[in-house]
C-alpha cells in the first residue's frame, strides 16, 4: 500500500470532509464500545454458540426423537399466537375490524333471511297465478 503525504499511512493521513457527515459505521462513537459492551456481546455471543451447538448435536444425533424443541422457535410461536393481548393496542382501525367482524355475519344472515322470506311470499301470491 502506498504511503501517506508525511511518510504515514493513507488512514492516517484521513481527515473527513467538512461538508459530509461521517457515516455512523465509521463514528468512533458507535463501534468503539466500553469494555462492559463488548463483555455483555461477548457473553450474547457465547450464549448463541452454546445454543447452536446443542441444537446441531440435537439435530445429528442419530437416536433422536422425532421432533426437536428449539426453544426459540417455541418463543417466537408462543409470541406471536398466545401473547397477542399484551401488545395489542386499539386504533381506529382494530376497532373497525371488530366491529365488522361482530355485526357483520348478523347484517348479512338478516339481509338473506329478509330476501328469502319476501322471495317465498312473492312466489305464493295468488296475484301471481291469475291470468
Amino acid at each position: 500500500m502506498a504511503a501517506g503525504p508525511a511518510g504515514g499511512s493513507a488512514a492516517e493521513a484521513y481527515r473527513p470532509n467538512r461538508y459530509v457527515s461521517l457515516p455512523a459505521e465509521l463514528d468512533p462513537a458507535t463501534y468503539d464500545a466500553s469494555p462492559e459492551k463488548r463483555r455483555a456481546e461477548a457473553e450474547r455471543l457465547a450464549i448463541r454458540a452454546r445454543l447452536k451447538r446443542q441444537y446441531q448435536l440435537q439435530l445429528n444425533d442419530p437416536h433422536r426423537p422425532a421432533v426437536i424443541e428449539d426453544p426459540a422457535l417455541i418463543r417466537w410461536a408462543y409470541a406471536r399466537t398466545q401473547n397477542v393481548y399484551p401488545t395489542f393496542r386499539p386504533t381506529p382501525k382494530t376497532s373497525f375490524l371488530g366491529v365488522v367482524s361482530a355485526v357483520g355475519p348478523i347484517l348479512f344472515w338478516i339481509y338473506v333471511f329478509k330476501a328469502d322470506r319476501v322471495y317465498s311470499a312473492f312466489l305464493s301470491a295468488p296475484e301471481m297465478w291469475v291470468s
